[in-house]
C-alpha cells in the first residue's frame, strides 16, 4: 500500500462518503482548537492557574536578571580602575551569576511548558469529549480539527465552545 498525504487521503475519504451515500447526506463539521484554547471558560481558567502558579518564580527571575544587569553594569564601569585581581575575582562572580540566572530560567520555561502542555491536554481532552457528544447527538458522520479552508456552515466551534462552558459551569 502507498502511504498518501493525510489531505489527499482525507479527501479522498470525505469524496468516496460522499460518494457512497447517494441521496443520503453526508454530515460534516469542523472543529477550531486555537479558538477553543482562546475562548472557552476551561482554556481561559487553565492559563488563569498557571499565571498563579509560575508568577513567583517568574517575579523572582526578573530580580534576577535586574540584579545581574546591576551587577554587570557596575563591573564594566569599574573594571578599569581596578586591580587585576579584583577584575578577574569581579569578572568571574558576573559570570556565575549569570550561568545560574540563564540556568534557572531554562529550568522555568521548561517547567511553564510541560504543565502548560498537561492544562492543554485537559482542554481538548474535555473538547473530544463534547464533540463526540455534539457527533452523536447531532448524526455526525465526520468531525476534523484542522483545514486549510472551512466553509463557515460546517465550522461547529461555537456549539463545541458553548457546550464547554455550559459544562464548566455546572
Amino acid at each position: 500500500m502507498t502511504y498518501l498525504p493525510r489531505k489527499l487521503f482525507l479527501g479522498s475519504l470525505i469524496g468516496l462518503a460522499a460518494f457512497s451515500a447517494g441521496a443520503q447526506e453526508f454530515k460534516v463539521g469542523i472543529v477550531n482548537l486555537d479558538r477553543i484554547f482562546r475562548e472557552a471558560n476551561t482554556a481561559k481558567a487553565a492559563q488563569v492557574k498557571l499565571e498563579q502558579e509560575f508568577s513567583k518564580r517568574e517575579k523572582d527571575l526578573n530580580d534576577a536578571a535586574t540584579q545581574l544587569k546591576t551587577l554587570s553594569e557596575k563591573f564594566e564601569r569599574e573594571a578599569p580602575t581596578l586591580p587585576e585581581s579584583q577584575r578577574a575575582t569581579r569578572q568571574k562572580q558576573v559570570v556565575d551569576q549569570d550561568r545560574e540566572f540563564q540556568r534557572k530560567r531554562r529550568e522555568f520555561q521548561e517547567d511553564l511548558n510541560a504543565r502548560k502542555n498537561e492544562e492543554l491536554q485537559q482542554v481538548i481532552e474535555r473538547a473530544n469529549k463534547v464533540v463526540k457528544t455534539l457527533a452523536e447527538a447531532e448524526k455526525y458522520d465526520l468531525i476534523v480539527q484542522e483545514a486549510v479552508y472551512v466553509n463557515p456552515r460546517l465550522d461547529i466551534t461555537d456549539k463545541v465552545i458553548k457546550s464547554l462552558n455550559a459544562a464548566n459551569g455546572k
